[in-house]
């Protein structure tokens, strides 16, 4: 049988969706919004607020040549009729409308309306294009709920989702807050096909679609060290879009690795719209956050914007007894924009000071034998240390209705320092090998991108293409690793060893080992880009993209001579294509492809070998709901000819050579609001992975669940009050004793969580209660020495307050 075989069943169940779905919507408009049509569209610049008028009001919008990307929108909500609402929407913008058909409405300048003979009644007279592609720089920020309007990554310009030949995963504003989100690994969980590992430092290690993937991007632009760094507080984070398949084509194929997707951070920018905000949490082990948030006008001409993001939180202990939680966040940015200008440019600094994450050991190699989950397994004051700087700059300028120019560029120095006690060769009595480890790296990254993007076609054929040149560089500072009695550990026994010194203190100089030279190794990596989108009609969108990466990495021994020198050119194809079968529906199929040069060096400072993959998809996506959910079915296959393989848990983070992998699954995720104050969010995996060797794949569960959904009363003494909840479920997975001999059985798990809450027009709170249930519960892969566990209710307060 082909090994294509099986998407053919999966094409069936879209189409199947695809001639059911549009009557969900129609008939929840029927029965809940006889009389116009309920628009939720908060002010946000106009470019976008139209995208979402478009979606809300089921029409086609159209510019005549004027750009509308400076401009800002006003709030628009209620049920209002279609021109009542785009009134509003435009009021005080300079812009005008005309419907050419019922579907068809044109938007441009007053000026231009005053020179028109009757456009009404002689739509002829119009020249009019489809709204252009609308590049990210003030996008996002304005999500309604749980859906978003607009996606941003996958083709480095904003578009309808529908639009996209691509399954993007979108985690709102909305949502973040309805769950009491506090991390970016928390986050992710809402995604189909994503899961995250808990590392011994604290930082996440993430795996999309059954491939480890690095940090991803931020703001659209590659943020990586080494493939492990530290994310920003929710309070920075406006949304978090992941971008599944191959990624290779937007430049981050430094990131270990990209075969499944990126993670990509959109993090708040400055905007005219005042916001002082001042948000808190506390929890039950003496955990506080404080949050600012502040933005607004500079002038009175509001082409001049701020944004100043600040947040602290400290914590007494953890549930082990683990010490020294601090995390540090400052984050200034300002912004000036014209009618046809926008220019950002902002620096953070984070500073996050972590205890080693409550953790057991199996004893004989099977989660049944974990130690006791109250006895401590490292020195209270143990951690990782880890300090963020970043700066970065982002420009957009249009020339014409034509071309636009547009520049983004960051620099990111990070430095990790962590210190922990590892414990192998475990036996059944307590007795362990007990080695002390200190890891340190300082690293420096930074990316520019410069892409020119040219929109033109006549009245049936549209283009939007860009041309981009990249260039990044990595640089690979001290990295150093220290073991006690040069690695071999002493021996103990973990319940009457007594008290672990501080695992920096049981060393000596002589433990040191050092991974990187002094000659301070660096990676260089270009890249031309070029990508064409196309529509075809009301019904038919192209996209075909290109990019040559050309890579090089050189490293040097501490005497000056050359020990590393590698390079590579090699041109990386996507293809897709979206068939929409109403305003509302859309049937889309892809093929990407993936190659990463890997970036670090295999356990013996070897370069590991470049990976080359490609990956077929084919999906729907249905606007519902009055276009205010959205439901995503997907179903791909990835092929990759070898991977590397995450090695340990613990620093030092080094990869070998896995076998290579052949990944199918089907996804469904589903987001947005069914009732006025209802919100839904849930997403199914299948996923089958499969090692080229036979070897059973670690960390990759065959079936996860996720469920969220949240109610506010909406009339009544109980208005403003609502209750959420939700469950996350996951099957069995596998991980691996460190020496390579067994595997370990991770049982399958569910955690529920729910919440209660009241929301005012300027100040909320929230008491919600995660693992509902105690549940005993892991991580889907780890091996005998760090068992990362949660085994009982958390309760957390949050809110916030405008003032």
């Amino acid at each position: 049988m082909s090994r294509f075989a099986w998407l053919p069943a999966y094409g069936c169940l879209t189409l199947v969706f695809a001639v059911c779905g549009p009557g969900l919507g129609s008939a929840h408009a029927t029965t809940e919004q006889p009389v116009g049509t309920r628009f939720a569209i908060p002010a946000q610049p106009l470019s976008t607020a139209l995208i979402a008028f478009g979606k809300q009001a089921n029409v086609q919008v159209l510019t005549a040549g004027q750009t509308v990307d400076a401009l800002r929108s006003h709030t628009v909500t209620g049920t209002l009729a279609t021109e009542a609402a785009l009134r509003q929407l435009l009021e005080g913008t300079g812009m005008t409308y005309t419907f050419v058909d019922a579907r068809t409405v044109v938007v441009k300048p007053v000026a231009a309306t005053a020179s028109a003979s009757k456009p009404a009644s002689n739509p002829s007279a119009i020249t009019a294009t489809l709204l252009p592609p609308i590049q990210a720089i003030g996008l996002v920020g304005k999500d309604e709920g749980f859906m978003a309007d607009v996606s941003s990554g996958p083709t480095r310009t904003v578009s309808d989702p529908l639009d996209v030949p691509q399954s993007v995963g979108i985690v709102t504003q909305g949502l973040l807050q309805s769950q009491q989100v506090q991390t970016i690994a928390e986050a992710i969980q809402n995604i189909a096909g994503v899961e995250y590992v808990d590392g011994s430092s604290g930082l996440p290690i993430f795996n999309v679609r059954g491939f480890t993937t690095g940090n991803g991007m931020t703001d659209g632009m590659p943020n990586n060290i080494l493939g492990i760094g530290d994310f920003p507080p929710m309070i920075g984070v406006e949304r978090i879009e992941v971008l599944k398949g191959p990624e290779a084509i937007l430049g981050d194929t430094s990131a270990y690795n990209n075969f499944g997707g990126l993670i990509d951070v959109v993090l708040k920018k400055p905007q005219p719209e005042p916001i002082h905000q001042i948000s808190f949490s506390i929890g039950e082990h003496g955990e506080k956050q404080l949050g600012l948030d502040l933005a607004g006008a500079l002038n009175n001409s509001q082409s001049l914007s701020y944004r100043l993001v600040a947040n602290g939180d400290i914590s007494d202990h953890t549930q082990q007894g683990m010490h020294g939680h601090r995390n540090r966040y400052l984050a200034p940015s300002i912004g000036w924009s014209t009618p046809n200008t926008t220019f950002i440019a902002g620096m953070s600094w984070m500073m996050n000071h972590s205890p080693v994450p409550d953790h057991t050991i199996l004893l004989d190699g099977t989660v049944s034998s974990s130690s006791p989950f109250g006895l401590l397994l490292d020195n209270p004051n143990d951690h990782t240390s880890i300090e963020t700087r970043r700066l970065y700059y982002m420009l957009e300028h249009r020339f014409n209705h034509i071309f636009s120019f547009r520049s983004r560029a960051q620099y990111v120095r990070e430095s990790i320092n962590s210190q922990y006690w590892l414990m192998d060769g475990n036996e059944p009595s307590g007795n362990t090998t007990a080695t002390g480890v200190v890891y340190r790296t300082s690293d420096a990254y930074y990316v520019l991108q410069n892409d020119v993007t040219a929109s033109f076609g006549n009245s049936w054929m549209q283009h939007a293409v860009v041309l981009g040149f990249d260039y990044s560089r990595i640089l690979l500072g001290s990295e150093y690793y220290a073991g006690s009695n040069s690695g071999n550990g002493m021996s103990y026994n973990i319940f009457n060893g007594g008290p672990l010194a501080p695992a920096a203190t049981a060393l000596s100089p002589s433990d040191y080992a050092l991974g990187y030279s002094s000659g301070e190794p660096w990676i260089t990596e270009t890249g031309l880009f070029l990508q064409d989108q196309i529509s075809l009609g009301t019904h038919w969108n192209l996209l075909m993209a290109w990019r040559r990466t050309g890579y090089e990495m050189q490293a040097y021994d501490a005497d000056g001579n050359q020990v590393l020198n590698q390079h590579r050119v090699q041109w990386i194809p996507n293809y897709g294509i979206v068939y929409k079968l109403t305003p509302d529906v859309s049937i889309y199929a892809n093929t990407s492809n993936g190659f990463q040069p890997d970036t670090g060096l295999g356990k013996n400072n070897h370069p590991l070998p470049p990976a080359l993959s490609r990956q077929i998809e084919l999906g729907t996506k249905f606007d519902l709901f009055d276009n205010h959910a959205r439901l995503t079915i997907a179903a791909y296959r990835i092929m990759l000819n070898s991977s590397a393989d995450l090695f340990s848990l613990q620093p030092p983070y080094y990869y070998v050579p896995g076998p290579g992998q052949s990944n199918k699954g089907l996804e469904v995720e589903f987001n947005g609001q069914i009732a006025p104050g209802w919100d839904f969010s849930t997403a199914f995996t299948n996923a089958l992975v499969h090692n080229n060797d036979g070897s059973l794949p670690q960390g990759t569960p065959q079936r996860t669940f996720n469920l969220w959904t949240s109610y506010m009363f909406q009339n009544g003494w109980m208005r403003g009050f609502g209750v959420a909840g939700g469950v996350l479920a996951r099957s069995r997975s596998y991980g691996q004793l460190s020496d390579g001999d067994a595997y370990i059985t991770i049982p399958g798990q569910a955690s529920v969580s729910a919440n209660v809450f009241y929301r005012a027009a300027h100040w909320s709170v929230t008491f919600g209660v995660k693992n509902l249930l105690g549940r005993t519960l892991y991580g889907p892969q780890f091996d005998e020495t760090f068992v990362p566990f949660r085994d009982h209710r958390t309760y957390l307060l949050s809110g916030n307050y405008d003032f």
